[in-house]
């Protein structure tokens, strides 16, 4: 009897998973773009375009290798809308009730496939280079999962950036160097783009009928949709980005968004490239000398170390990760994560830019959306699903953890050992936003006071029981008390008064 061979989205890998025990000759390729995953969340127009565009170009790579493959395009007659629906449909076609998959990186697939009357054999991923039961035998009986000593568990598991038992250059990690801030250049290379071809034309066409009224639009579009262009991209970022991403990786610059960044992370993510190619291009171009130690480590870090490290604390923690609140955070998402329309010239920026290119990079997330969000108290699950709808790379396995723990810090500690929390010092360091700003960045108070300085110092205060003891806090609140007692007043009282006008929907 012949098997359904379900290959998802976020699976085009050739050799890898269920295809890599596939019967080319007996079995039956399924992929489908169905509406349950267009519109769980809401999501950007250009990620929808890349997934389907991709999905249609690996299927037919497929069929010409000689696999029996049934496509179901998103605007067939006989299109399910889901993926349940359409395995059923091509079982009772093929009169079987076996399937193979690769197993989901996300929790409500796994459950969907649970749920169906049919006898659904799931296989590893074995992209990724940590497995699940790696990860869980690291994890046992740790007070803290530290992705710090994760990732010396993997550069020693793995062997990359290693000079025997011992790190390359003497040292784990070259953090020290890679907080740099970055001037416009106007001879910093762009990423490489990708002209349409006919199959992306056809879905364009598409997702501008469909899905118009989603944040974000459709063009210009210019991202890889087949492995071919990602690997360009690769080989691209290694050449002309990567001996200055380190340095610079923590910089933010108005009208720049991607400065020297990968954006490789929706080919990563969709199985276009492997964990283990593009750590070993970086490892090769530092081994040829042609990129320094700090970018070298820096980046591998991002691959080897964030990423793996984020999936397996998905996979541990279950599903309801994603339900944590552990601050107790209940604030609406402001409606200028969607419009721009603020006068913080910094989330504005990021907004904004989001819109444009369905990207921003890990610091733009981290520390100016991701930073206002916490110090504010937007409600977690809101912060969570708007990344997940907004950026190409976001699926909820990896951008969960890096939302609702990271970011948010939500999960209590978990992830973090610390909120990443900020005033705007920070920012005004690493980026040239507070120079157009409405607001200042010099002002503690005031009508014109940066509201990241004064959210910083109510968030202190009002999570004071759960962080004053915190060693890597401690300081902040020994600054805090040293204050005035009517300064510390005021900078509350204005907080408060920009948190009235903000639950008012009033532009700040």
């Amino acid at each position: 009897m012949s098997r359904l061979v379900l290959v998802l989205g976020d699976q085009l890998t050739r050799g890898a998973g269920a295809l890599a025990r596939a019967d080319k000759g007996r079995d039956l390729v399924v992929m489908a773009e169905v509406m349950d995953e267009a519109t769980y969340v809401r999501h950007h127009p250009k990620k929808i375009i890349l997934v389907l565009s991709a999905m249609r170009k690996f299927a037919a790579a497929l069929e010409g290798d000689g696999w029996r493959v049934a496509y179901t395009k998103l605007d067939a007659e006989a299109n399910t809308g889901s993926l349940s629906g359409e395995l059923l449909r091509r079982a009772e076609a093929e009169a079987t009730d076996r399937v193979l998959v690769t197993q989901p990186g996300e929790w409500r697939l796994r459950q969907a496939l649970d749920d169906l009357p049919l006898k659904v054999e799931v296989v590893p991923d074995d992209r990724f280079l940590c497995p699940p039961e790696v990860f869980a035998d690291w994890a046992k009986g740790r007070k803290a999962m530290r992705m710090e000593h994760f990732y010396r568990m993997m550069r020693r598991r793995t062997g990359y950036l290693m000079a025997g038992d011992d790190p390359a250059g003497g040292k784990w990690n070259f953090d020290h160097d890679n907080r740099k801030p970055a001037r416009d250049d106007l001879l910093r290379a762009v990423p490489l783009k990708h002209d349409h071809c006919e199959v992306t034309r056809e879905v364009v066409a598409l997702v501008k009928e469909r899905f118009g009224d989603h944040f974000g639009a459709p063009e210009p579009f210019w991202f890889a949709t087949d492995r071919k262009g990602a690997r360009a991209c690769l080989q691209d970022f290694v050449r002309n980005h990567l001996p200055d991403f380190g340095t610079y990786q923590d910089a933010m610059l108005a009208g720049d968004p991607f400065l020297h960044h990968a954006l490789i992370a929706p080919y990563l993510n969709l199985g276009l490239l492997t964990p283990a190619e593009v750590c070993d291009a970086a490892q090769a171009a530092h081994d040829a000398g042609d990129v320094p130690i700090n970018s070298a480590e820096g980046f591998i870090r991002q691959i080897l170390g964030w990423r793996e490290y984020v999936r397996g604390i998905y996979d541990l923690h279950g599903p309801g990760y994603v339900d944590q609140n552990a601050l107790g955070h209940k604030r609406a998402l402001p409606g200028f994560y969607w419009d721009g329309e603020t006068d913080m010239a910094c989330v504005k920026a990021v907004v904004d830019e989001t819109r444009e290119h369905a990207y921003a990079h890990h610091i733009q997330r981290l520390m100016i959306t991701g930073n206002f969000a916490l110090l504010a108290g937007v409600d977690p699950a809101q912060v969570h699903d708007w990344y997940l709808s907004v950026y190409a790379d976001a699926y909820e396995w990896v951008e969960a953890p890096n939302t609702i723990g990271m970011s948010q810090f939500a999960d209590g500690g978990v992830l973090a050992s610390k909120p990443y929390a900020s005033s705007g010092a920070y920012i005004d360091r690493m980026s040239d936003y507070c120079g157009t700003c409405a607001y200042s960045v010099k002002d503690k108070t005031g009508d014109r006071a940066c509201p990241f300085n004064l959210l910083y110092w109510h968030f202190l205060e009002r999570h004071r029981d759960r962080f004053e003891r915190n060693p890597r806090m401690a300081q902040m609140y020994r600054t805090w008390d040293r204050m005035d007692t009517e300064r510390r007043k005021t900078v509350l009282c204005e907080a408060d008064n920009f948190l009235r006008r903000l639950a008012a929907s009033g532009r700040v």
